[in-house]
């Protein structure tokens, strides 16, 4: 019986990845319309410069939607994530500065993302404290060990060999974005490919019928936030290596941009419907869409209210295709 209720579950889940596909198909599409748009009004666009560029500047923040994909796919949200890049990037500086070890700088910041996204999992799986309580909450604890960590100054100064993660070139490419896409590559094999990733689908789409399933869905909901913090310190080590500089205000607000791109991306807030390479897309379309109004000159306030707009458009697609799927 137990067999065939994971069989029946895993038919549905290949039918709702199917439907994520779709809907990862129209937000690239909807990337290559903008694109061609801004190319047209402004020629400055589409230049290799300008592409790395757009590139460079969301490579951080795609990491960080990287994790929270698999915590939304949950149902869950993580509002810690900018917090803990910048804990995990002060501390990681003052590792750096106080051994000299790269290698040893930049496993504490991954670690100590890990641990806190621990932290995180167990609170809402164990101690059953709702996701936005127990991250908000963490999103303040972590912002405020960090001022006390630095005393409110910033730790700068890296050797190149550390700063080659956030600023490097392989080639004519940027590291940043290589690391990027490799997070992307194993993420999605993870998601599609494993029964961890089945699990993760099974939570948000019924978290019930998967624990009555005799899946363990503490175990996994605790994996996933430990997944989110684990990312958010490798962006972390990007961040600082990028601006040559630990600040504890480093990492500021990037949690609502990391959920908006996984949102734009087409994965559902109440879990159970999306693809970590739609969160890509949606990450690109903010990019080019912050790029595009930076080169149209457009003020940096309506800036902010474009991509309200935006993050709100996508929402109301997302309650309108669910209404839909349930007819």
């Amino acid at each position: 019986m137990e067999k065939a209720n994971l069989k029946k579950q895993k038919n549905i889940l290949g039918e709702k990845l199917n439907l994520d596909v779709l809907r990862g198909l129209s937000s690239f599409i909807g990337l290559i319309v903008l694109c061609v748009l801004l190319a047209i009004i402004s020629p400055v666009f589409l230049t290799v410069t300008n592409i790395l560029n757009i590139l460079v500047q969301v490579a951080v923040i795609s990491v960080i939607a990287a994790g929270a994909t698999f915590v939304i796919l949950t149902g869950g949200i993580d509002l810690s994530v900018g917090s803990i890049l910048g804990l995990c990037g002060v501390v990681s500086a003052g590792v750096l500065k106080a051994t000299g070890s790269p290698v040893l700088a930049i496993l504490t910041g991954i670690l100590l993302g890990a641990l806190l996204g621990l932290i995180n999992g167990t609170v809402i799986s164990i101690g059953k404290v709702p996701a936005f309580v127990t991250t908000l909450g963490m999103m303040s604890v972590a912002r405020g060990l960090a001022f006390i960590y630095t005393h409110g100054r910033p730790i700068s100064g890296f050797p190149d060999s550390f700063r080659f993660i956030g600023s490097g070139y392989l080639g004519n490419i940027p590291f940043p974005v290589i690391e990027a896409i490799i997070i992307f590559v194993i993420a999605a094999y993870i998601l599609k490919k494993t029964p961890f990733g089945r699990y993760v689908y099974a939570i948000g789409s019924n978290e019930i019928a998967t624990r009555l399933s005799g899946i363990k869905t503490n175990k996994h909901k605790i994996m996933v936030y430990v997944i989110s913090g684990l990312l958010s310190g490798f962006a972390a080590i990007m961040f600082i290596g990028r601006i040559n500089s630990g600040h504890p205000l480093g990492g500021d607000g990037y949690e609502l941009d990391a959920i908006a791109a996984v949102v734009i991306g087409g994965t559902s807030l109440s879990g159970g419907k999306g693809t970590v390479m739609g969160t890509l897309i949606g990450a690109l379309i903010m990019g080019v869409i912050r790029n595009g109004l930076n080169l149209l000159n457009v003020d940096a306030f309506w800036q902010g209210v474009v991509l309200g707009v935006v993050i709100v458009a996508a929402v109301l697609i997302d309650q309108r295709s669910k209404k839909t799927t349930n007819l």
